[in-house]
């Protein structure tokens, strides 16, 4: 179709990376000299083959990125998202023609400008106001262009006092608003940018991605990589989940951000004797976590307005006695939003003599949550010590109930927290206009 402007096919890259040889027994001189005898061998062999030298005694093949696929329309705003290693950076690199691929093609119709990394393109050297008009040429851009724009691109990088400075004394956060403020400004067709935003501050990310959303509305093309799932779901419509090197979705946000979460994360994990992830002293463990309702029965699921029990089994490890203990449960948006916290210690109760196994109870008696879905950590500490925490060890998911008496609950757009609230009408304004 005419207006798609990038399309992968079939895409694939391929790397070769060395081990060293590691079998434990014990090497003599002749060993040495031989393995490095052989390896001189080898290096010597790729050089003239024009082949890339490799160190190590064992080579490894490893895919970044494998048999990907999709096509992106003009005036698309598409987030990446994926674990560390997923393949992200390198598909980046790969569209902006930094790195060939091993196989399969992509094809791009449009000038590129990239974000990959932070000062990517800037010479130390130069002061800010020649590394403008040296990026802007190496974007492509003539004179006259980065002229036009100059202004605009000192203004919205906030540099105007370091414009004559050379870049290497900048910060990094100096850096990557010269250089945004560059590629945005300098009307590029498609604009790739990786994680190089959570370097700046938040007034500037906010910034960067009002001006990502202009550009989207111009016409022009985003593909935006980013761990920040509320930057991926304000900025974009769509978005691609990498895994491995592979797509796993490539879906409306709000279903690939979903997706996304649901294998990072073990929703359906109760049993946590053996969690991996948690930290502390270990005197006492979270072993178990189960959602009850009012009627203590189990959910899966919990309502809207609905009381709500969270049991947190536990053992103790250690027999001490006249310890001071507190828990807590803490709840984050799966954006990273702090929703709530619940504490022992604010609702006046003491844990000063436990058994050697049992449960922590806590009873929330009407759940004021929007349908969403939340995750939730928690702690214990002995005194000011802290013996065990489960960060985000567990998913909340809440539907839509009757909080409010009328039937109906605001989206999760508007935050994460129902309000009651009364209503009435009066026949005076109270002041309010100052008449």
């Amino acid at each position: 179709m005419p207006d798609i402007v990038i399309k992968a096919e079939n895409l694939g890259k391929k790397y070769t990376i060395g081990h060293q040889a590691a079998d434990g027994r014990y090497l003599a001189l002749r060993d040495v000299v031989m393995q490095n005898a052989r390896s001189l061998w080898r290096v010597t062999k790729d050089l003239v083959r024009g082949k890339p030298i490799i160190l190590g005694d064992n080579l490894e093949e490893v895919w970044a990125l494998k048999d990907v696929s999709f096509e992106i329309r003009r005036g698309e705003a598409v987030g990446i998202i994926g674990r560390n290693g997923a393949g992200k950076s390198t598909l980046l690199k790969v569209l902006s023609r930094i790195t060939e691929p091993s196989v399969g093609r992509v094809t791009i119709k449009g000038r590129v400008a990239s974000l990959l990394e932070v000062g990517t393109g800037f010479h130390p050297e130069l002061t800010g106001r020649e590394n403008i008009y040296l990026n802007g040429a190496i974007l492509g851009m003539t004179r006259a262009e980065i002229k036009r724009k100059f202004d605009e691109i000192v203004a919205f990088a906030e540099i105007e006092k370091f414009l004559d400075t050379p870049v290497k004394r900048f910060s990094s956060g100096m850096y990557v608003r010269l250089a945004f403020a560059v590629a945005a400004h300098l009307e590029p067709e498609i604009l790739l940018v990786d994680e190089v935003l959570a370097v700046g501050d938040g007034a500037f990310q906010k910034k960067c991605l009002g001006k990502m959303g202009d550009v989207a509305q111009e016409g022009r093309t985003v593909l935006f990589v980013s761990h920040n799932m509320a930057a991926i779901e304000y900025l974009c419509a769509r978005t691609v989940l990498l895994n491995t090197g592979s797509i796993v979705s490539d879906s409306p946000t709000k279903d690939s951000i979903a997706r996304y979460m649901a294998t990072s994360f073990d929703r359906g994990k109760q049993d946590l004797s053996d969690y991996s992830a948690r930290q502390g002293s270990g005197e006492i463990r979270i072993t178990s976590f189960a959602l009850r309702d009012g009627n203590d029965n189990p959910v899966a699921i919990a309502q809207c307005g609905e009381a709500l029990r969270i049991a947190l089994g536990f053992v103790r490890l250690r027999n001490e006695h006249n310890l001071r203990i507190y828990v807590s449960v803490s709840c984050r948006t799966l954006m990273g939003a702090p929703v709530f916290l619940l504490h022992n210690r604010m609702a006046e109760v003491e844990f000063d003599c436990i058994p050697s196994k049992g449960a922590f109870i806590c009873d929330i008696g009407s759940l004021n949550l929007t349908p969403s879905t939340y995750l939730l950590s928690a702690t214990i500490l002995v005194g000011t010590d802290f013996v065990d925490i489960l960060e985000d060890a567990f998913q909340l998911v809440v539907e839509g109930g009757n909080y409010l008496g009328g039937g109906e609950v605001p989206p999760p757009s508007f935050g994460p927290c129902v309000m009651k609230a009364t209503w009435s009408l009066s026949g005076d304004d109270l002041g309010v206009t100052g008449d």
